[in-house]
């Protein structure tokens, strides 16, 4: 009768069983999920931020628009972070395509709404006698929040689905030369529709009306598109560093 254990641990060579490691999902681009989160993540803080109005240069600058007069520049605390946003939506648009800022969209979407439910059941949370003004400090913030996250994901919607599909649609036009009028052609396109939708619904919540709504929404849309232009140097630099390090680029570059 053979004392072979071939059904055991140990094979017959007498040497240990190999063990497997644990499995994981590998990544396929270090640099994407990276992208993805600082675009969110700058979508997230900006709400926060924004819950602020702001005016720049009150006591000192004065002028009429339209027969409309300003005193100084009405606007939000997110209006030096939110054209980040656009920037990062170029380079993944730029580099990844369509469909890729479609995905990113609807996470920046569902992370806006967790933020925005997040705030909204914190509000209903009972606060100690000791921290009732701390609590109300909160809930203030709360409960303007809410509308901007409408204001924002409204906004954020139609203006990066626009911001996109345009600089896609002038590269399937254009190649790869001529970078700068896809960058500043969806910008121009993408943050008209996201100013206009945004101020629409903001404006009212942080206590802009009449004259202040409408300097709120041309300078949003003049300082985000000049925002964009200004640093265009290093939307080229992200997207010629992201174009050489990616090897799916590289190999959809060799089949075009």
């Amino acid at each position: 009768m053979s004392t072979d254990n071939t059904s055991g641990t140990e094979p017959k060579s007498g040497r240990p069983a190999r063990t497997r490691g644990p499995a994981f999902a590998r990544i396929s681009s270090p640099y994407f999920p990276a992208l993805v989160g600082a675009f969110v993540g700058v979508m997230i803080i900006s709400n926060i931020t924004g819950t602020k109005a702001v005016s720049l240069w009150a006591s000192s600058l004065h002028f009429e628009i339209l027969g409309l007069t300003f005193d100084g520049l009405p606007t939000d605390g997110a209006f030096y972070l939110f054209p980040l946003a656009y920037v990062l939506g170029d380079v993944i648009s730029e580099v990844y395509g369509f469909r890729a800022m479609r995905r990113v969209i609807a996470v920046g979407f569902a992370m806006l709404t967790l933020a925005a439910l997040c705030m909204w059941i914190t509000s209903l949370l009972p606060a100690p006698e000791d921290a009732k003004e701390t609590a109300a400090a909160f809930d203030t913030v709360a409960t303007v929040v809410p509308m901007l996250l409408l204001a924002g994901l409204a906004g954020y919607v139609v203006g990066e689905f626009m911001n996109s599909y345009v600089l896609v649609k002038m590269k399937a036009w254009t190649g790869e030369k001529h970078l700068w009028s896809r960058l500043l052609g969806s910008t121009v396109v993408g943050q008209f529709f996201d100013t206009v939708v945004f101020c629409s619904i903001a404006a009212p919540a942080i206590g802009w009306t009449g004259s202040e709504f409408v300097a709120y929404t041309i300078i949003g849309f003049v300082w985000k598109t000049l925002v964009e232009v200004a640093i265009m140097p290093l939307s080229y630099a992200a997207c010629a560093f992201l174009k050489r390090r990616e090897p799916t680029y590289q190999e959809a570059l060799l089949r075009t």
